[in-house]
């Protein structure tokens, strides 16, 4: 008798290299427990359908548990024929209870199966990598408040713009980790959905209680068609596409944080625990933390598109192509699990040089309060912009600072500049005038923090 959950239909045995070929042990075998759990469910659906006994059902039940303390202990024995990890849960409970364990796939394929263990298994690693989420977020907002006086030079086209508080530029990054932690919310219901009694395609054919199934998994419902139900990956390429957001975030973060991390910039020290250093140059501290995070971002990516084209042209409903699904997606959310502790551990250990930020200041950062000293003073700004342009211009052709200007040299480009243009020239004013929603003044700053604060409170009691 064939030991392959498929094999009566053939005579001829596999082509050994085709046996390697179609196996999917060596990487879904990290499905061990949520396969257990799903066919403990079913062993009791099915006894709650007659089709098996009480005595029966408590045998298959017991008996996967015993399944489960093998692979527990690390001392599950994967054999030749465990072509995958259903396969091998199988062969080892018929060897535990015997005949009985036949009973269990009544009704069931393969293809609800696999599509009901990953979702079991997705859900648990989304919930985690959502609390992961979340810490990344509280530790920017913990500096955000701690260090909300810190000013430092704002840059548009890495260039020099304006004056910013370094709180501001943290919050910046929490706010696109919190809509990653927005998507992964609103992805979790689509996850959270019940492949199980689908068959291989066309349903159950035995009176099993699907609604009753999923309640006992913790599945907010049953997929709602057979057909869709065994091949629906779309849960797979959210998750991806969400993994692959979050990582570009990131990897945006760890850039601004490579570059102010630089001698030429020196803003932040990274600590000793999340860099490097060189096998040739001894002087150097590099930032592999940072490094990689941005590397792994592109990883990412490459999981998401390579899911995606093997979707693309494949008729309903299940195929083998589906078996490629496991892959990308373990090694995403491995990724994002290593990553999000590391950048949180970074984070919360760099070192910040206020001083060093406070001489990138330079007064050409108030040119645009220059030209805003004069629409206050009732000039349309398309003229002030000009005029504050040719400060700058004037500035530089006489060799100093923008604001050693004079009075008389103000004047002689516009009438209005009066005496209290002097007060301008103050980087910590100019940060306060942005003092409305999302702004960077104190006040502003302090409300996206107590806002933030109030997202993550609701979300983790939520």
């Amino acid at each position: 008798m064939s030991t392959k959950l498929w094999g009566g239909r053939f005579s001829d045995a596999l082509d050994p290299l085709m046996e390697e070929f179609n196996a999917s042990i060596a990487f879904d075998r990290r499905l061990w427990q949520a396969d257990i759990r799903g066919s403990q469910a079913y062993a009791q659906a099915l006894a709650r359908a007659g089709l098996l006994t009480a005595n029966e059902a408590e045998q298959i039940v017991a008996g996967l548990e015993q399944v489960a303390g093998d692979w527990r202990a690390e001392q599950f024995e994967v054999k030749a024929g465990d072509e995958d990890i259903h396969t091998a849960n199988e062969r080892r409970l018929t060897e535990l209870i015997g005949p009985v364990a036949g009973k269990l796939h009544t009704g069931r394929s393969r293809n609800d199966q696999v599509a009901t263990d990953l979702r079991l298994w997705l859900r648990e690693e989304l919930t985690k990598s959502e609390q992961k989420l979340h810490t990344l977020i509280e530790v920017a907002t913990e500096r955000a408040e701690s260090e909300i006086d810190l000013l430092m030079p704002g840059y548009t086209h890495l260039q020099p713009a304006q004056p910013t508080r370094w709180s501001h530029w943290l919050l910046g990054h929490a706010w696109a980790w919190q809509r990653d932690a927005q998507r992964l919310q609103d992805l979790l219901p689509r996850v959270n959905l019940l492949p199980l009694g689908n068959g291989a395609l066309a349903g159950n054919p035995f009176p099993i209680d699907r609604d009753w199934l999923a309640q006992e998994l913790g599945f907010a419902a049953p997929t709602p068609n057979s057909l869709d139900g065994v091949s629906d990956r779309d849960f797979v390429a959210e998750t991806l596409f969400w993994a692959t957001m979050t990582m570009l975030h990131i990897s945006r973060w760890a850039e601004d944080l490579i570059i102010y991390s630089s001698r030429e910039f020196g803003f932040v020290t990274l600590a000793d625990a999340y860099s490097t250093g060189s096998s040739l140059m001894p002087q150097k501290k590099n930032p592999d933390s940072l490094e990689l995070l941005r590397g792994k971002a592109g990883r990412v990516f490459g999981d998401m598109s390579g899911l995606l084209m093997t979707l693309k042209g494949l008729p309903s409903t299940y195929n083998k192509d589906l078996q490629e699904d496991k892959e990308p997606l373990f090694d995403a959310i491995d990724t994002l699990a290593g990553a999000l502790p590391i950048a949180a551990g970074a984070l919360a250990t760099l070192t910040v040089k206020r001083d060093t930020m406070a001489q990138a200041l330079v007064p050409e950062m108030l040119a645009t309060d220059l030209a805003e000293y004069l629409v206050r003073k009732g000039v349309p700004f398309r003229e002030t912009h000009d005029l504050a342009g040719e400060a700058v211009a004037l500035a530089e052709s006489e060799g100093i600072a923008l604001s050693d200007l004079t009075l008389t040299a103000l004047r002689s480009l516009h009438p209005a500049f009066d005496e209290d243009v002097l007060a301008i020239w103050s980087y910590e004013r100019s940060v306060e005038q942005r003092d409305v929603r999302g702004g960077s003044s104190r006040r502003a700053v302090k409300e996206q923090i107590d806002e933030l604060r109030r997202w993550l409170s609701q979300s983790t009691s939520g």
